[in-house]
């Protein structure tokens, strides 16, 4: 069996795997979510601060599986460098004191297993990686080729849905809570800019409707008669659903014009943002369209988790991909 550890960012979570079949025999996660809503954002020190206190509870109740262990893997990019520490110290501690080799796993190829939870891994896809910090296309053949196609050039996907969240004060993380708020609203009530919409290039950027959406904030805030002045409910749904529309309609444009050029035969969404619920609809319809298999992480794997890390780390296991204890680092940046 292999213990993994995720703490990129404001989940704590461990996993034990078994290698033979991939069965996840183990699994928890504890969210730091409510710690941070107050903020309207995550609190990198804050979030290392809870990680201290809820890895090693969670760690308590693996205790039975310690003599089973081969391996312990970690989450050691990307993501914010206080809490990966946090991570990457537990995972030393495991693999000194029990004498099993570390496995390092990139977060984004963790997020990429999540697709293959319990199962064989399915290879080659074209994956769509919507989270928080990241929106990419990725060309995975295997493993080890794995090839960032496009990228946002600002703001994420994720990232928009939390600071528009923010800016309408509707709390932390924005992605479940801007969505909810738009079942409500009028699509057609704001007309905001889908980015990049005449450029030719397969990329993204979500800055300029973040910014057309705060103008738009402003400009019903100046017209309120009430006092203090604040937004009503109904024109707080208008802006969610306005914007969510746009903010998933950006993803589809730019994904028909990959699919023009690439040929695809199987295309997956993940990270946590791939929750969403108006996205998973659209890409079905997408792929119908492409004569493309689409394949969807279950919603209790899209946000980060251990499970995910530790399916990562059974592959990496299985061709003896192992980190030198001396030489473990981490990167708040991603090297893949």
């Amino acid at each position: 069996m292999i213990l993994s550890i995720e703490s990129s960012c404001d989940d704590s979570s461990i996993a034990i795997t078994r290698i033979d079949d991939y069965k996840l025999v183990y699994h928890k996660k504890i969210s730091q979510e409510l710690d941070h809503s107050v903020y309207g954002g995550v609190v990198p020190e804050l979030a290392a601060r809870l990680h201290t206190e809820a890895l090693p509870k969670i760690l308590e109740e693996c205790k039975e599986y310690f003599p089973y262990l081969k391996a312990v893997a970690v989450t050691n990019e990307p993501g914010l460098s206080v809490t990966l520490l946090e991570g990457v110290m537990m995972a030393k501690a495991l693999s000194l004191s029990l004498n099993i080799p570390i496995i390092a796993v990139n977060h984004l190829k963790g997020h990429i297993y999540s697709l293959f939870i319990e199962k064989e891994a399915t290879m080659p896809i074209t994956v769509l990686l919507v989270s928080g910090g990241h929106t990419q296309i990725i060309e995975a053949t295997s493993l080890k080729d794995m090839k960032v196609i496009a990228t946002t050039q600002d703001d994420s996907f994720g990232e928009s849905f939390d600071k528009v969240a923010k800016m309408l004060g509707l709390g932390y993380p924005g992605g479940p809570i801007v969505a909810k708020m738009a079942v409500d609203g009028d699509e057609k009530a704001y007309d905001f800019p889908i980015p990049l919409r005449n450029s030719p290039n397969i990329e993204f950027s979500y800055s300029g409707l973040k910014n057309a959406v705060r103008l738009a904030i402003e400009s019903e805030l100046k017209s309120s008669t009430s006092a203090p002045q604040h937004l009503s409910t109904s024109v707080t749904s208008n802006i969610c659903a306005s914007f969510e529309k746009t903010a998933v309609a950006h993803l589809m444009q730019k994904l028909k014009k990959y699919f023009k050029t690439t040929r695809s035969n199987i295309f997956a969404v993940v990270g946590g943002a791939s929750a969403n619920i108006r996205l998973r609809g659209e890409l079905e319809d997408l792929c119908k369209e492409y004569n493309c298999k689409l394949l969807l992480s279950p919603l209790e794997f899209c946000s980060d988790n251990a499970a995910m890390i530790g399916r990562c780390a059974v592959e990496q296991y299985k061709i003896g991909d192992f980190t030198d204890i001396n030489t473990l680092d981490i990167s708040p940046r991603s090297k893949f």
